[in-house]
């Protein structure tokens, strides 16, 4: 067990704990090993027994726990509030904006156990008879419960690409590697997956009977081509059946309906060659193939015609890693070991860009902290520019070698930069004394999300104004699957950032995606 999976676990013995209205001080105990272990530097899995009482933030009863989970992988006092907690009420801890002393209310106070129930108190407006309950806060956890139901069994793509090779295996295990094809939204790469889909060269008499093991899925569904079966983390898998051309089938199914059509309406008489790749559909109809990401709209077929295809990005295009936070607030590692595998993975340079100092809850970096970070920095580019090197650049295996553009090469670089938050009045959270001090800044908001259009557009604006703004990070400040951004007139922004020469993060975590 590692060390997140030991924090997950105090973590939430501690939330449970205030669920429960236990004592303020156990309760606290827990929830600070819970972040001292996560941020910890070594495994405690390889830490001597005896040696982990002697780690700061780890004292004898947390130590016990710790040693506890390592030896049996659970921890009996977190069983014993797991089963005293109604399953309702825990599942209520996925729910933004209620806390688990809101949850203790809601569950002691308003004897409500279940999401159904709270949604159906909201909807009687009967939250806002008990203290901490406004209707804002009320609307807010409507809103949330109701974003929630709407997302169950949905999974980010990020959390399918580890899934996906095991169910792919499994099936062509079953079925031979020859009638087995993924399609569909995963194979498109949309952002948020339902169903993943595969299309596979035989009936449905012929596939049902292979599924009946000792815990087989559930089948939701099945139709005369195609079963649906439910897996046991919530997962569908779809299964397009029968004994239609695979080629075809695979084809059909990858692109949108409207995508599609229009293919079908443009080239009536393709031929589909069984045992072929969809590539030769394309190469049939005499057009660049489109990638399956690209399978959304009929417009791409007509740029495809014309040879105006866009160029995506390429994992080889990155240069570098930008917005990125060390150790100095809510990342995990320093920043030369960042600036070490940086260099190991064939990067030019690295823009460290920690939390400012109003996100106090990620440890934002105060102006004394900002200066002592600076200091670290440049001693850091002096040691690297004393180490001859060249640019590197990754081949087919993703490792870094020499390249042969740049014969003089040059050092590896760290740039200064800070995520600073941009207040509800559009001003950023430093003074132009502390701002010019770095080499960029990226403007991103954090707090006070719920605005309407016209607040939202007035805090970018004024931000992306700013002389010191150089980029403007997560556009919409969305969450996938856990909470919708606030409503931005995307081509406003746009202009405003070109006229002010402002970049716009692609914001790549799998959750943000943003935009």
């Amino acid at each position: 067990m590692d060390n997140g999976a030991i924090a997950d676990n105090f973590d939430l013995l501690a939330k449970l704990m205030d669920i429960n209205g236990e004592n303020y001080f156990k309760t606290k105990t827990c929830a600070i090993a819970a972040f001292n272990i996560e941020k910890l530097p070594m495994q405690l899995k390889d830490t001597p027994r005896e040696k982990l009482f002697t780690i700061k933030g780890i004292g004898d009863s947390v130590g016990k726990k710790v040693i506890e989970l390592l030896d049996t992988g659970k921890l009996e006092v977190l069983s014993e509030y797991i089963s005293n907690t109604p399953p309702g009420v825990i599942e209520m801890l996925n729910i933004k904006g209620i806390g688990p002393k809101k949850i203790n209310t809601i569950w002691k106070q308003m004897e409500i156990e279940s999401l159904g129930e709270l949604l159906y108190a909201c909807n009687e407006n009967r939250l806002t008879l008990f203290k901490g309950f406004g209707e804002k806060t009320q609307k807010n956890v409507r809103e949330a419960i109701e974003f929630y139901f709407s997302n169950q069994g949905h999974f980010l793509y990020a959390q399918l690409d580890e899934i996906y090779p095991q169910i792919e295996n499994y099936l062509k295990k079953l079925f031979s590697a020859d009638k087995v094809k993924i399609t569909g939204a995963y194979r498109r790469q949309e952002l948020t997956i339902e169903e993943l889909e595969f299309v596979i060269a035989a009936t449905n008499e012929n596939i049902k009977p292979k599924f009946e093991t000792a815990q087989p899925p559930e089948l939701v569904e099945e139709n005369e081509d195609n079963l649906l079966y439910k897996l046991k983390n919530g997962l569908k898998l779809r299964l397009f059946t029968g004994k239609q051309n695979i080629t075809e089938r695979q084809f059909l199914t990858t692109g949108s309906k409207e995508f599609t059509d229009e293919f079908q309406k443009a080239f009536p008489s393709i031929k589909y060659t069984v045992g072929e790749s969809d590539e030769s559909v394309f190469a049939a109809a005499k057009i660049p193939y489109i990638l399956p990401c690209l399978r959304e709209t009929a417009a791409i077929i007509e740029k495809a015609k014309t040879n105006k295809l866009p160029k995506l990005i390429q994992t080889e295009d990155v240069c570098s890693i930008i917005h990125s936070h060390s150790n100095w607030s809510d990342g995990s590692n320093t920043l030369e070991e960042m600036a070490n595998e940086c260099i190991k993975r064939g990067l030019e340079y690295l823009v460290i860009s920690d939390h400012s100092q109003t996100a106090f809850y990620a440890k934002g970096l105060k102006e004394d902290r900002i200066r002592e970070q600076h200091n670290q920095i440049d001693a850091l580019n002096k040691q690297f520019a004393l180490q001859p090197s060249s640019r590197l650049e990754r081949n087919s295996g993703g490792q870094a070698q020499p390249s042969p553009k740049s014969s003089g090469g040059h050092a590896f670089k760290i740039f200064k930069s800070i995520e600073s938050d941009i207040l509800y009045d559009g001003s950023l959270d430093y003074p132009e004394a502390v701002l010019k001090t770095f080499d960029l800044v990226i403007a991103s908001v954090h707090s006070n999300l719920k605005m309407n259009e016209e607040k939202a557009m007035t805090r970018l604006i004024k931000a992306i104004e700013n002389p010191y703004t150089t980029i403007l990070g997560h556009m919409t400040g969305r969450l996938l699957l856990s909470r919708n951004g606030y409503p931005v007139d995307h081509k406003k922004i746009i202009e405003a950032c070109a006229a002010n020469h402002v970049v716009i993060e692609l914001n790549a975590h799998p959750r943000r995606l943003d935009i």
